[in-house]
């Protein structure tokens, strides 16, 4: 069972295959892994001992960020998400990345997301379109997130807040959408101080970030 791997020296977290949203984009519709990593599907969602186990028995040589991204939404197990954080922290220098959707607080209701700070250095939250409406088309986010068709509303809250904690705040975009689109993102980053990356849209894996 695969909970830490490495990509591009960077080590990456895969603590869930959860996730509340189904985007046109996903990795995971493409294959198992990422590179030559063993599969990412869990075989079950790993205790905070096997995670312990599994980051002490990891060659961390030449690493200096772990990042919480795998097959899931790490915020689906916000708890261990913080837990694992404060591990880390504690036994080693690493910085610490989190990848996410954004929707936290409507994953987890009441979600204080100040429990980020001081464990979390930076933050990079899926954009994924303009508005919305097309948020909604690319993402398509289940009916327990998307209630009230608030979904987008609450990634670019929870993006602003995170900023506004002195946390490292960024947006990506993948280059599905048109490029009209992506200079509407564009406007919308400018306008809310948060920078955007645009990804390629790969099918086979072999390019992640």
């Amino acid at each position: 069972m695969t909970i830490f791997y490495e990509f591009e020296r960077k080590m990456y977290i895969n603590i869930t295959n959860g996730c509340p949203c189904d985007c046109v984009f996903c990795i995971r519709k493409n294959g198992d892994s990422i590179t030559d990593n063993d599969s990412l599907w869990l075989e079950h969602e790993p205790s905070f001992e096997e995670i312990t186990e599994a980051f002490q028995k990891f060659d961390k040589t030449g690493i200096s960020e772990a990042v919480f991204c795998g097959y899931g939404e790490p915020t689906v197990r916000a708890d261990m998400l913080l837990k694992t954080a404060e591990y880390i922290k504690a036994n080693s220098e690493l910085k610490i990345r989190l990848n996410t959707n954004g929707l936290v607080r409507l994953i987890h209701k009441g979600f204080d997301i100040t429990r980020f700070k001081g464990l979390v250095d930076s933050v990079s939250v899926s954009l994924n379109a303009p508005n919305a409406e097309r948020y909604n088309e690319v993402t398509r986010p289940n009916k327990a997130v998307s209630e009230n068709n608030n979904a987008f509303e609450e990634m670019l809250k929870f993006s602003v807040e995170m900023k506004n904690m002195g946390i490292k705040t960024g947006f990506t975009v993948v280059d599905i959408i048109s490029q009209e689109e992506i200079s509407e993102c564009e406007k919308l980053s400018e306008k809310l101080g948060i920078p955007l990356r645009v990804r390629h849209y790969v099918t086979d894996n072999e390019s992640y970030t």
